[in-house]
């Protein structure tokens, strides 16, 4: 109605909302952070569950050993320690080999970004977080179960 207004003779075609334009701009970078995020997603619940796997499994093979520290004065809370500082230590040496990793290639990632610098303070500090939270859970239950092992029990196996 504005372009009639103004001049009867000028063709219009293709109208659309500066919002719709923008959308339809931005449908191939929302679709690649769609699949990251997901892919992401992905990657974290299958490495909570390799991390408990690998977690119970050094419990489990550790039985008699952690029977002989229980048999010996080690309290629980010492027990859970043990099994959750092993769990830690692992994830804390890929978190600096990651964050490593992470730096050297921001600049790939660059043109994906947006909004956002390749650097993201925010991003650096809040993904070890979430990696350390997320072992303290996965090794939580082994190290519960391995607290809860009777020494006398334990000592008998094997």
């Amino acid at each position: 109605a504005e372009v009639d207004a103004l001049d009867k003779d000028v063709p219009v075609a293709d109208l659309a909302t500066l919002e719709s334009w923008v959308t339809e701009a931005m449908a191939q970078t929302r679709f690649l952070l769609a699949l990251t995020v997901t892919f992401a997603g992905l990657a974290l619940v299958l490495a909570v569950l390799g991390l408990y796997g690998v977690v119970s499994f050094s419990v489990r093979q550790r039985t008699r050993e952690i029977g002989v520290r229980v048999a010996l004065g080690a309290s629980d809370r010492d027990i859970r320690r043990l099994i959750l500082g092993h769990g830690l230590v692992v994830v804390g040496a890929g978190i600096v080999l990651g964050l490593a990793a992470s730096l050297a290639l921001t600049r790939i990632v660059s043109s994906y970004l947006v909004g956002v610098t390749p650097t993201d303070p925010v991003t650096f500090a809040g993904v070890p977080v979430l990696l350390l939270g997320v072992t303290a859970l996965a090794s939580y239950l082994p190290a519960r179960r391995a607290a809860a092992i009777d020494p006398v029990q334990a000592l008998r196996e094997e």
